[in-house]
């Protein structure tokens, strides 16, 4: 039986390195895109407060003032969710009765009160967090800035709209992650990004073949001109004001492998799609990695999901 469902793909900027005025910014996104008639709505990496691509700028030893500098901007923005950071999206998401995945960079107020997460979070129709995924690993000099996550969110909860699971940026490129979520039935399979361009957008068909789900993609399409002026080192970081930071390349594909929709590059918008949630189980009876094209007598895996923490 159909189950079709109309998607949001966001594809502008946040109001860079400003949380409160990104959480506006995002709920009118929200709001335009139930008007559209979306149920299911999908952020970028990091999209707030946005992501710090000052990493990939400055050098770690001898840029580290600069570095400083910038963290502490970005650390004052990060998301906390037990400060309820996100309860404004949470109320559109309940008003509007649509699912939200958001990338956002989470700070630990629980135990440092300073470290950073590259996270993604679930938001069912009703308002109510499903589940909350630190990165695994960061990549290269990401790690100047944020802390590696646990598996305790390595999980594919059930929404209104279906079975969904996300990974971020290069943990795609995991095989075990992606196996775990391959495992859990998964019919949505949300990967917010920084990367973009043709490699990364095969890798996005290759899962939607490999997990028979359909798979949804999207990066912040961001100019220089988007980032505020007065940001520390600014002109330093960004001397061409017409640069595009990142080209966004948001990209929805069809369980075992078909072009759905996008990408769309160099293009600040949401990408509108409808989708048939059913077509990711029917297209397994073909390939099922964690089912009958499986060799459970020959391999393996075993997931710690226990959170780890440095004191208990």
């Amino acid at each position: 039986m159909k189950k079709n469902i109309k998607v949001s793909v966001i594809q502008q900027p946040p109001v860079y390195l400003n949380l409160k005025e990104s959480i506006e910014r995002a709920v009118s996104l929200i709001e335009q895109s139930a008007k559209e008639g979306s149920k299911l709505v999908v952020f970028p990496e990091t999209w707030f407060p946005g992501y710090p691509e000052f990493v990939w700028r400055l050098k770690p030893g001898a840029d580290m003032k600069k570095t400083d500098d910038l963290f502490k901007i970005s650390q004052a923005n990060s998301v906390d969710l037990k400060k309820n950071h996100m309860k404004p999206i949470q109320e559109a998401a309940r008003k509007n009765e649509l699912v939200i995945v958001a990338g956002h960079q989470e700070i630990d107020s629980e135990i440092s009160g300073s470290t950073l997460y590259n996270s993604c979070i679930i938001i069912d129709a009703d308002g109510k967090i499903l589940n909350n995924h630190r990165k695994l690993m960061p990549t290269n000099p990401e790690r100047m800035v944020w802390g590696f996550g646990d598996a305790s969110g390595l999980n594919v909860v059930e929404t209104a709209v279906g079975r969904i699971g996300a990974l971020l940026c290069w943990e795609n490129y995991m095989p075990l992650a992606r196996y775990a979520m391959y495992s859990q039935n998964i019919d949505i399979y949300v990967a917010p990004t920084w990367d973009e361009g043709k490699t990364w957008i095969a890798t996005m068909q290759h899962i939607a073949k490999e997990g028979g789900c359909w798979v949804i993609s999207c990066a912040t399409a961001i100019q220089a001109s988007d980032i505020p002026s007065d940001l520390p080192h600014y002109n330093e970081l960004f001397p061409t004001k017409d640069e595009w930071v990142n080209c966004g390349d948001a990209v929805i594909y069809k369980p075992f492998g078909e072009l759905h929709a996008g990408p769309m590059n160099k293009e600040k918008g949401i990408l509108f799609s409808e989708i048939d949630v059913s077509l990711s189980r029917v297209s397994r009876r073909r390939f099922d990695a964690t089912g009958h094209y499986s060799r459970p007598d020959i391999f393996s895996l075993k997931i710690d999901k226990s959170k780890k923490k440095p004191v208990i």
